[in-house]
């Protein structure tokens, strides 16, 4: 029997899917692997959905997926996992459809019983059946050079329109030391990446430990390697915390802080816990203390150039007037964000705003969102010029190779051919400040390498690269 996992959303949710895949691989199931994702689906006989359930949108393409398979494949075993596994509503709507519908917590011990209760065998029934806790079971990483940590799941804020706290429950915070044995064991096998995981992640708290705590003895742990996290809630970002990054050699200059708004008013309804003026408070002390610290020199290479700051951004929120939005837009103009992700407010069952009128409609929430994203377009190409000219060390995470211009177009020739004769390799790569780069060379350099490379262009999202 072979297995096959769609996945949905967040990083997190792909973390959650490494730990499905080791633990099926354990129970003897092996990965359906094909060169098109649909021939790979055919093969399996057990399907996996690891859902998100932050937009109508992704909720949409689980409906449509899981129907178009029942219509083609009646006798594959389908599970449905993730942010809409919990809810009642979802359950109704797929029974018959669904085999088995179980939070991420319970996987090991309800995946082991749909088994016991089908035609399927498996080679290991038995096998860690009584996992209690599944951040335990050891990732079948997809990556070999960049490693997603879960550090925390759940969440205990409870924002207006986030599914989280039902989907994940309250915050639990993994131990420490169980963490550690993770970075340590990665980095000793060649990990040039890791990225810390939790819907908060700055509230993390275990023991004496907290956060930055957490960060300082992550840094302490031997080898070259790159360390980031995702995300953060304003509210939970302290002083501590914004030192700890800025002194670091290890943490990249990337920080991802949603505001969601820029309105008062509207992160009150949203129930976010903090002022635009606190926020914007937030952003001038951490590009203060990489000032101060003389952005560290990025480990030998001489790039003063301020941290890259994220935020998420949603607009058509209940109650946003044309003047609330535009409280926003200037947000945007004013911080100069190098990356933003907007998204139109989509109601979520059991949330607060579910009860709240969607009173915005749909046509002025894609005005908003066009209007947000022509701002940053403006902003991110700004920020990206400061680049240009400069020398900076990058992660390669793809290559493919080129054809020669001379032969493009040539009948019977694929794009994807062999390098060509003379025509070298397409790298994608990325900074430490999370900048996208491409860079064309003839020289064949492994994924997963360091390499240092000059900016030569920029773009609003991107930069182009020569290899030193």
């Amino acid at each position: 029997m072979k297995y096959f996992i769609k996945i949905f959303g967040c990083q997190m949710n792909h973390s959650d899917a490494e730990r499905i895949s080791s633990y099926l691989e354990k129970l003897g199931i092996k990965e359906s692997k094909a060169d098109l994702p649909a021939e790979a689906l055919a093969k399996a006989g057990l399907i996996v959905f690891v859902t998100c359930g932050v937009r109508q949108s992704a909720e949409d393409r689980v409906y449509g997926q899981i129907n178009n398979i029942r219509k083609k494949y009646a006798d594959k075993l389908v599970v449905l996992t993730g942010c809409l596994a919990h809810r009642k509503d979802v359950q109704r709507r797929l029974k018959g459809k669904v085999d088995l519908f179980t939070s991420i917590n319970d996987f090991p011990k309800e995946i082991n019983k749909l088994f016991q209760n089908s035609k399927f065998k498996i080679q290991n029934s038995s096998c860690d059946k009584n996992t209690k806790d599944y951040l335990n079971i050891k990732p079948h990483y997809a990556n070999k050079h960049t490693a997603y940590i879960p550090i925390m799941t759940g969440c205990d804020n409870f924002c207006a329109y986030c599914v989280v706290p039902y989907a994940r429950g309250r915050e639990y915070s993994r131990p420490s030391e169980d963490i550690l044995k993770e970075v340590k064991g990665l980095v000793k096998n060649g990990y040039k990446e890791i990225m810390l995981l939790g819907q908060n992640a700055n509230s993390y708290s275990s023991l004496e430990i907290n956060f930055p705590k957490l960060l300082q003895q992550i840094e302490n742990i031997s080898g070259k390697f790159w360390l980031t996290f995702l995300t953060s809630h304003p509210k939970d970002v302290s002083d501590e915390l914004i030192e700890t990054i800025a002194k670091s050699k290890k943490i990249c200059e990337y920080i991802s802080l949603p505001a969601q708004s820029g309105d008062n008013e509207i992160l009150r309804r949203m129930n976010r816990k903090y002022t635009i003026e606190h926020y914007k408070n937030l952003i001038k002390k951490i590009r203060k203390a990489f000032l101060r610290l003389n952005l560290k020199n990025f480990q030998g290479l001489a790039l003063k150039i301020q941290p890259t700051i994220s935020t998420d951004i949603i607009v058509g929120f209940p109650g946003e007037t044309k003047k609330r939005f535009e409280n926003t837009a200037k947000l945007l103009k004013e911080i100069k964000f190098d990356m933003a992700y907007v998204a139109q407010y989509s109601p979520r069952p059991e949330t607060a705003a579910w009860k709240m009128k969607d009173n915005v409609s749909r046509s002025e929430k894609e005005r908003r969102e066009k209007v947000l994203t022509k701002m940053l377009e403006k902003t991110a190409l700004a920020n990206n010029k400061k680049y240009v000219g400069k020398i900076v060390e990058v992660l390669i995470d793809k290559k493919s190779p080129l054809v020669p211009l001379f032969q493009r177009g040539k009948p019977g020739l694929s794009p994807f051919r062999k390098g060509g004769v003379g025509g070298g390799f397409k790298y994608l790569a990325h900074t430490r400040t999370q900048k996208k780069v491409i860079f064309h060379s003839t020289k064949k350099i492994p994924v997963g390498e360091f390499v240092k490379v000059k900016i030569i262009k920029a773009k609003p999202f991107g930069l182009e690269g020569k290899l030193l």
